[in-house]
C-alpha cells in the first residue's frame, strides 16, 4: 500500500512524557552542541538542480551568473568562520562542522584547521544550490550522496559518521541511502528534544534533532528576530530545557552559519551565547559524534 503524504516508516510516535527516563553522562540535564554550516552557493548551479525559492544570502534571485548571492555566502568560509572559531575557542568548545563537498575541495586549509581543532565533521551534500528532493531519481540521489561523502572523506582524511542535508533537504529515500553509505546519525528532523532511532531497510540511524526554531538563518534571516532577542531566546531555551531535563535528559543542538553569524555586528551576540552556555553547571557540552555514540549505547 502506498504511503500517504504525511506518512513514513522510519520511527514510531513517542510522546516524551510516555518514554522511559534518558540519562546523559554525569546525569547532566542537557546535552549541548554547536553545528557550524560551511556551504557553497554556486554561481551557476548544474542543470536540473533544485534550489529552494527562499534560500537566503542574496538580494533576491538574479539572472545567472548570480555573483551577488555567491559573494554573500562566500563570506562564511573566507571571514565569518574564523570569528566563530575564535568565539568557541575562548571557552575551549569543540563544534561540529557540516561541510559540503564544494567547500572541502575549495578550502583545504580550512578543513585542515577544523581537523586541528578536533571538531567533528558531518556531510552536508554537494552545495547549497543542490538540495536533495523527491524530484531526484533514486539512482541520482544515491550517486549524489555517495560522491559527496567520498569527496568529503577524502579531503578531510577522516571518516564521516553524520549528515546534515543542505536546507534540511531529504527525499523519502534519504535515510535508507545514508544508512547504506556508512552514516550513523542525521540532523535533519527537528521534531524532538532527545535522540531517537530511525529504522531503515539498510540499518538503523540515530536522529539528533537540531533546535530548528533557533537556527540563526531561520530565526534571524527568515523570521526577522533581532539578534539580541535571538541571543536571549537561546538562554531562555536552555533555562527551560534544564528544568525539563532534571532526571530525563534533553538536548540543544544549535545550528549557525558563518556567513550570517560571523558578520562583525552579529558576532557579539554569538559570543554572548557562547559565554552564557559555558557558565552552565548542569550541561554536557559536547559534539554530535559524542551524542550519537552515547545514544547508540543508551537506547
Amino acid at each position: 500500500m502506498a504511503l500517504q503524504p504525511n506518512e513514513h516508516r522510519y520511527y514510531r510516535n513517542s510522546p516524551i512524557g510516555k518514554r522511559g527516563l534518558f540519562k546523559w553522562p554525569d546525569n547532566a540535564a542537557v546535552a549541548v552542541a554547536f553545528v557550524v554550516c560551511l556551504e557553497t552557493y554556486e554561481i551557476v548551479p548544474p542543470t536540473g538542480a533544485f534550489v529552494p525559492v527562499n534560500v537566503p544570502g542574496g538580494f533576491g534571485r538574479a539572472p545567472y551568473p548570480d555573483l551577488r548571492a555567491f559573494s554573500v555566502r562566500e563570506y562564511g568560509p573566507r571571514v565569518g568562520i574564523h570569528r566563530v572559531m575564535d568565539a568557541l575557542e575562548t571557552c575551549g568548545i569543540r563544534a561540529t562542522a557540516a561541510i559540503d563537498a564544494q567547500i572541502a575541495i575549495s578550502y583545504p586549509t580550512l578543513v585542515d584547521t577544523i581537523r586541528q581543532l578536533n571538531w567533528d565533521i558531518v556531510g552536508h551534500g554537494w552545495a547549497l544550490t543542490r538540495v536533495i528532493s523527491s524530484q531526484m531519481s533514486q539512482q541520482d540521489e544515491i550517486q549524489y550522496i555517495q560522491s559527496s561523502l567520498a569527496t568529503l572523506r577524502n579531503c578531510a582524511g577522516t571518516n564521516v559518521h553524520g549528515w546534515h542535508g543542505p536546507e534540511y533537504g531529504e527525499s523519502s529515500r534519504t535515510p535508507a541511502i545514508l544508512a547504506q553509505n556508512g552514516i550513523r546519525y542525521v540532523l535533519d528532523w527537528p521534531n524532538d528534544e532527545q535522540p531517537y532511532r530511525m529504522d531503515t531497510p539498510n540499518g538503523t540511524l540515530m536522529s539528533l534533532p537540531l533546535l530548528g526554531e533557533l537556527d540563526d538563518v531561520v530565526c534571524h534571516w527568515h523570521r526577522k528576530v533581532p539578534m539580541d532577542r535571538w541571543a536571549r531566546s537561546v538562554v531562555d531555551a536552555l533555562d527551560q530545557l534544564e528544568a525539563d531535563g532534571q532526571g530525563n535528559g534533553r538536548m540543544l543542538l544549535l545550528n549557525v552559519h558563518p556567513w550570517l553569524i560571523g558578520q562583525p555586528w552579529r558576532i557579539t551576540f554569538f559570543r554572548e551565547v557562547v559565554k552564557a552556555i559555558c557558565a552552565r553547571k548542569n550541561i554536557w557540552l559536547t559534539t554530535t559524534d559524542q551524542i550519537a555514540h552515547w545514544a547508540e549505547a543508551a537506547l
